[in-house]
């Protein structure tokens, strides 16, 4: 209508709001994560024709999709494992025998050391039980190199800052044998899951943890039995102390739950200063039914508790086979483990402090046993 553009209130803006998307952040958020993995090089994709192990999963996808198109008449659309290179071998790169980038390094030639399958950077995944560990920052890894904890290799970031410590990471790692490679920072953040690495990472084999049923035979070998039991302790710092009071005390054994407990991590290795490559550590299903096979081969069942109904220097069942129940941090003992120890034992304490750390109290016990020991002995 002739004149309306010079009515009062007339609308100035376009009435249709702000454009919504993502404005190119998710594009943003991908730089430098690096290309993404084709389907055939994806263990995880039906599609997958890697030389890697085959995973269940994708096996099993890669089945289902034959037994789909033998019903439909079509040729199944999976890949063919074992016909495509995904390592990060010397023989190639980018999946191509002789190829150059993954086991060059790209423009200088220098092999980077890395082996197994290669996963995009920046994708996380779920690591089994039976993987290594990474311990990684500078004071971590500089102690668990002193300590002597079981190491297979060392990574350090490209063009990373040289002090001290660093210095003495590289040089005790080659006295040791243990190989140094050195990668990028982006391959080291994809190895950590973004966790503060300050440039180097340790990486630690699968602790290798001993038969419960031996623990306690050759504990009962041994003149004054002495065995420590961890009843939910989830803290590995908290097992790796108690790894080193019992090592220190003469204890011939550990043993924790499989589930809801810590277990031997690299964290624990090096809080333990090297004692669990020492003492024998076990992991068992049922920790009731393993005290009650302790009690079945001769011994007596102590679990440390704030409430217990003897005072630890009153303790005289320390002289004979002994085992030390530890509670967790917070609850201290389970009932059904409480009801299964065959005394309950406190620590008398001055002060106001309501508990001890439990490696602080398993500490105090254990001593208190080997002194009294020392003194009938």
């Amino acid at each position: 209508m002739a004149g309306n553009s010079q009515r009062r209130g007339r609308r100035l803006t376009s009435k249709a709001g702000a454009p919504k998307g993502t404005g190119g952040k998710n594009k943003d958020s991908l730089a430098g994560r690096g290309r993404t993995l084709p389907a055939d090089e994806r263990p995880w994709h039906k599609g997958y024709s890697g030389t890697e192990k085959l995973p269940q999963r994708t096996a099993w996808k890669q089945d289902k999709e034959r037994r789909a198109a033998a019903e439909e008449g079509r040729a199944p659309k999976i890949g063919q494992p074992g016909s495509k290179d995904t390592t990060w071998g010397r023989g190639g790169g980018r999946g191509v025998p002789g190829g150059r980038g993954a086991a060059t390094g790209g423009r200088g030639g220098k092999p980077t050391g890395r082996s197994g399958p290669r996963v995009t950077p920046g994708r996380k995944s779920n690591p089994s039980k039976d993987t290594p560990e990474l311990l990684v920052g500078r004071n971590p890894v500089l102690e668990a190199l002193r300590a002597n904890v079981p190491a297979t290799a060392l990574y350090t970031a490209q063009g990373i800052d040289m002090d001290d410590r660093i210095n003495e990471i590289i040089r005790t790692a080659a006295d040791r044998g243990i190989a140094n490679l050195e990668i990028s920072r982006a391959e080291l953040d994809r190895m950590t899951g973004g966790v503060l690495h300050q440039g180097v990472g340790l990486q630690v084999p699968p602790f290798a943890y001993q038969s419960f049923e031996d623990m306690v035979a050759a504990a009962l070998e041994q003149q004054a039995p002495l065995l420590v039991a961890l009843d939910g302790v989830t803290d590995p710092r908290n097992l790796g102390a108690v790894i080193r009071s019992a090592a220190a005390f003469g204890a011939q054994g550990v043993f924790v739950p499989e589930r809801r407990a810590a277990g031997i991590t690299a964290t624990a290795w090096r809080t333990s200063a090297g004692a669990a490559a020492r003492v024998p550590v076990a992991q068992v299903t049922n920790l009731t039914r393993s005290l009650k096979a302790c009690r079945d081969a001769g011994f007596m069942v102590v679990g440390l508790d704030a409430d217990g109904d003897t005072d630890l220097y009153n303790l005289e069942a320390a002289v004979g086979p002994l085992v030390v129940v530890v509670g967790s941090e917070g609850r201290g003992l389970s009932r059904l483990v409480g009801e299964t120890c065959d005394l309950t034992v406190s620590i008398p304490m001055i002060s106001e402090v309501e508990s001890l750390n439990a490696s602080v109290a398993a500490a105090v016990a254990l001593a208190e046993v080997a002194r009294r020991r020392s003194v009938e002995l």
